[in-house]
């Protein structure tokens, strides 16, 4: 039985294998990326602070924090879409819907630092659990408002090519003569 607002019949599937196999893919990527240990000869302590590693890359200069942000920024970015495209509702609460992603994006980036604390050469640091929580945000309102309105329009559209050829097929309307009343 099908979900009420989600996506109809097989294509609803078909996005929400597409976009399961993504976010398994893009999740193993990002563990590969950030889990593998680090042959380092010295490690930084924790960064417990928020928005002191963004201070600290300033002072290095704007081109090395500007590549830094980015990169804690596009790290989770594609959960943003991936979460909602594997849960296929087009009838979506906007606040709701982003609320959901965020926290989801929020918990993986969690994750992802408390594994890191047992991983050789890898440090924990509160900035990129922020920043990744951003870019997980801003790629949702980026492309999944877009995206549903998209289409809900073209389902709108089918539907209503499909009651104007079911209409059509039928032939016009039968009309009656009047026919009095006997006497």
């Amino acid at each position: 039985m099908q979900r009420e607002g989600s996506i109809g019949g097989s294509a609803a599937i078909s996005v929400r294998v597409t976009g399961g196999v993504l976010l398994v893919a893009h999740l193993a990527f990002v563990a590969w990326l950030t889990l593998r240990p680090l042959d380092v000869p010295w490690v930084t302590p924790p960064n417990v602070r928020p928005f002191a590693g963004i201070r600290a890359d300033l002072v290095l200069g704007w081109a090395v924090a500007a590549r830094r942000i980015a990169e804690g920024l596009a790290l989770l970015a594609p959960l943003g879409v991936l979460l909602p495209m594997t849960h296929g509702r087009l009838w979506s609460s906007p606040p709701a819907s982003l609320l959901r992603t965020v926290a989801s994006g929020f918990l993986v980036s969690l994750g992802i630092l408390l594994l890191q604390t047992g991983v050789p050469g890898r440090v924990p640091d509160v900035d990129s659990l922020l920043l990744n929580t951003v870019g997980v945000a801003l790629a949702h309102l980026a492309v999944v408002p877009a995206s549903r309105t998209w289409l809900r329009r073209r389902s709108e559209r089918q539907q209503t090519a499909a009651l104007r050829q079911e209409e059509a097929s039928q032939g016009p309307t039968p009309t009656f003569p009047r026919v009095g009343i006997a006497p």
